[in-house]
């Protein structure tokens, strides 16, 4: 069985508008690869210090499902206005 797969992210947002796009846009790829969000904003505390204004967590049945949606055509265009809008750290991990 594989390891689940997870997007973290944490970011500053500086255009909620064009961020509001981007979030409709990665609708579609999300669906298609079964993404589930465990985190998506919410309250947060920063005890060691910034981490962003938007706080994210994003999990797939798999590793490899999690790396394939990222490089999707639909990912990838959604990502433009990730980029546009926003600042931070992003990453994909394997779960425990």
């Amino acid at each position: 069985m594989s390891k689940k797969g997870y997007w973290m992210a944490m970011v500053d947002v500086r255009d909620p508008e064009i961020y509001k796009q981007y979030i409709e846009a990665n609708a579609a790829a999300f669906a298609k690869y079964g993404a589930k969000f465990a985190v998506r904003a919410g309250r947060h505390a920063n005890p060691e210090g910034p981490t962003g204004n938007r706080h994210v967590l994003v999990e797939f049945e798999s590793y490899d499902k999690a790396i394939e949606c990222y490089e999707s055509p639909e990912y990838q265009e959604a990502v433009k206005y990730r980029l546009a809008a926003s600042t931070g750290h992003f990453v994909i991990v394997e779960g425990a």
